[in-house]
């Protein structure tokens, strides 16, 4: 046994997979681990079923492959701390993934992509759906990290905005026509 309190055997029979992340829950924690030990988040009101569901319909919501599990896995954690805060946030959360978890013969992780789609399409004007959505857009897509996978520099207006910075500079597209990119004329 080792000091957190948790042996091998606990450690595995507690784990699961959810896209790539080990879900651990031991002595009311939960955790989300990346398997190769490059990071992990501790989570404190979101229990670990719970947490890996939420990791795959976000994955499923927003399916980006350059994108590595930790992204998700930092909305989650937000989600996290909203529900830690607000007892009906926690419910709406609990309820959400409850009604995932029913959509289907099977529990939602187990669930074919096809069909995981098909379960949050039913649910998408919920306000579970909606509070995902929303900070998943608020959380994954204002990290400058996950800015870099996209290729987008972030903003312009601390370098004196796009005009000068070839806003009109089509030289990415494979075989741009010569007057896509016309010369600056000062």
């Amino acid at each position: 046994m080792n000091p957190s309190g948790i042996n091998r055997r606990q450690f595995l029979e507690s784990s699961g997979q959810a896209a790539g992340v080990v879900v651990v829950a031991a002595s009311g924690v939960t955790m989300l681990v990346d398997p190769k030990g490059a990071w992990g988040m501790t989570l404190e009101a979101i229990p670990a079923e719970q947490a890996q569901t939420l990791l795959q319909a976000l994955r499923v919501i927003y399916p980006h492959q350059a994108l590595s599990d930790q992204y998700y896995a930092q909305v989650v954690a937000a989600l996290d701390q909203d529900a830690k805060g607000d007892p009906g946030i926690a419910a709406m959360l609990a309820d959400g993934v409850a009604g995932l978890d029913e959509a289907g013969p099977v529990p939602f992780d187990e669930l074919s992509e096809g069909n995981q789609r098909k379960a949050l399409e039913a649910i998408a004007t919920s306000d579970f759906f909606q509070a995902i959505r929303f900070k998943t857009i608020v959380v994954l897509y204002n990290n400058p990290l996950v800015w870099q996978a996209f290729g987008y520099e972030g903003e312009a207006f601390e370098y004196g905005g796009y005009v000068e910075r070839g806003f009109d500079d089509l030289g990415w597209l494979p075989d741009p026509p010569d007057d896509a990119s016309p010369p600056v004329e000062l």
